[in-house]
């Protein structure tokens, strides 16, 4: 059997790529019996039928590391979360949010800080600094400007990695001035994808390199933060992780309790920026809890 990736899923259809090509499959009638739906981004391994017409059977899904839901993709490693410095600005409250939808979902993370040309005070540097402090790669980019494209190349490589962010920051610029090419390779491998990149509703991956890709989507959808409690909050700020646990009351909440370890690094480790975002959104949770 030969090994590839999902990298679209319409119509019944598998298209998987492997180290010769990409192949059209069904999967096996074992997979409906067993309530197992094949998603875009699953390893699987595949028996080929036909391969002058690039057909064949979808036959062995293997273990997935992730899942997300929206969008529904397996074994998504990163998540590329897209600002501008300039046009739109800098919303840090929409970034913090993002942040937790990723961390939420354990992947690993990069904030890309787009139109830095734009931003002729350079505020954006010390976004760069905030979230560098917190534990986060933050690089700084110009997709009009080529700045930094080598850069984000270097983050997408040998990854299945996931783009984010509000719109207008250019996030398909920055894709495209990095891989100008991406969409005709793919479309060279195999003409029946006819990947519809605009119209599609589909998440679907785009093939980088040889075991890197990109999923082709909104990205994250929705901004409700379901799956998040207040409980569990405090776990999706990076910079809390080392006190965490530390409190005098093991129950802490970190917002009024005395004695609070995390309290005791604001302005130290922890910036009073990042730990007012986390007592909003504590504060929303509870709204929520409450309805």
């Amino acid at each position: 059997m030969l090994k590839g990736t999902i990298i679209k899923g319409i119509g019944g259809f598998y298209y998987v790529a492997t180290e010769k090509g990409v192949y059209e499959c069904r999967a096996r009638g074992i997979f409906r019996k067993e309530g197992i739906k094949p998603v875009v981004g699953d390893t699987v391994k595949i028996t080929i039928l036909n391969e002058n017409e690039k057909e064949g059977s979808l036959d062995v899904i293997e273990q997935r590391k992730t899942l997300l839901i929206r969008p529904r993709v397996a074994n998504v490693e990163q998540a590329i979360i897209v600002f501008a410095a300039k046009s739109p600005n800098l919303n840090l409250d929409l970034l913090d949010r993002f942040l937790l939808l990723a961390e939420e979902q354990q992947l690993d993370i990069v904030i890309c800080i787009n139109k830095i040309d734009k931003d002729k005070t350079q505020s954006y540097q010390k976004t760069t600094e905030l979230y560098r402090s917190a534990g986060y790669t933050v690089l700084c980019l110009s997709a009009e400007k080529d700045i930094g494209i080598e850069d984000l190349k270097q983050v997408l490589q040998n990854k299945i990695s996931v783009f984010a962010g509000p719109s207008g920051v250019g996030k398909s610029s920055l894709i495209n001035k990095a891989f100008p090419h991406a969409n005709m390779e793919t479309g060279e491998v195999s003409p029946k994808i006819q990947r519809g990149r605009h119209t599609t509703r589909h998440a679907e991956l785009i093939q980088i390199g040889e075991k890197s890709y990109i999923v082709d989507s909104p990205g994250f959808t929705s901004l409700y933060l379901e799956g998040i409690t207040q409980q569990t909050l405090q776990y999706y700020f990076r910079e809390f992780q080392p006190y965490l646990h530390k409190c005098y009351y093991t129950s802490c909440s970190h917002t009024h309790e005395p004695d609070c370890r995390i309290k005791e690094q604001i302005n130290k480790a922890i910036s009073e920026i990042r730990y007012q975002r986390y007592v909003t959104i504590y504060e929303e949770l509870e709204k929520e809890r409450k309805k």
